[in-house]
């Protein structure tokens, strides 16, 4: 499995605080600011790389999921027809997994690269441009009961501090260890949350376009 592991962030008790970049999503609904991590620096790399080339710019978060996530970065969907079925478009490379845990994981508000399922990509390997936004719900201790079992017959173990902040937060702890997180909102969460809320068709697409308008890399 090609997957880099970050031994050198594992923090149990707290985020590590470091200069992350930060790029603004300027959206049809609102703008978001995410910041990305230095401990995925393929990931963090590619994205600032995209976001200033204009990759993202005229795109659609093509795939929302109430409770869940917020999924762009195809660029087939730029001016796509309404109903077409979107998710399959890429810059044309994957990029090796970079799993950070227990330091980045998938709380509301995590930044996510999207991937093809195991049984065509059983390395994890993350799609080139497209990613998701965490919005997720509170656990509940059942909920978190029955997470915790699956992700240990995985090899995966939540820390307290991880278990603290999906009561507490929110997010979808289930994605742990299987998709790379790559940085965070920290500004915009109201957007996410307005942006999860829209009515869908049946392939979770929003009936009406959310238009990524532009990426800044602000720094």
């Amino acid at each position: 499995m090609v997957a880099f592991l970050c031994f050198g962030t594992l923090f149990v008790e707290g985020k590590k605080k470091e200069k992350r970049h930060v790029v603004r999503i300027e959206t049809t609904v609102g703008n978001i600011r995410v910041a990305l991590s230095e401990d995925t620096p393929l990931h963090s790399k590619n994205f600032l790389k995209l976001a200033r080339e204009g990759f993202y710019d005229g795109t659609l978060f093509h795939r929302c999921i109430k409770n869940f996530m917020i999924q762009g970065g195809d660029p087939d969907s730029r001016n796509a027809e309404p109903g077409k079925l979107l998710g399959d478009g890429g810059p044309g490379y994957t990029i090796p997994a970079e799993l950070c845990l227990p330091y980045l994981y998938h709380w509301r508000g995590a930044l996510a690269a999207a991937r093809e399922p195991d049984d065509v990509n059983p390395e994890m390997e993350s799609s080139g441009s497209q990613f998701y936004i965490v919005y997720g719900k509170k656990q509940a201790a059942a909920d978190m009961k029955k997470v915790r079992a699956m992700l240990e017959e995985k090899g995966i173990e939540l820390t307290s501090q991880m278990i603290d902040d999906y009561y507490m937060r929110g997010g979808t702890p289930h994605l742990d260890g299987q998709y790379t997180v790559f940085g965070e909102v920290i500004e915009g969460m109201e957007v996410v949350k307005a942006i999860q809320d829209v009515a869908t068709d049946k392939n979770d697409r929003p009936l009406e376009d959310v238009v990524i308008r532009r990426m800044v890399v602000e720094q």
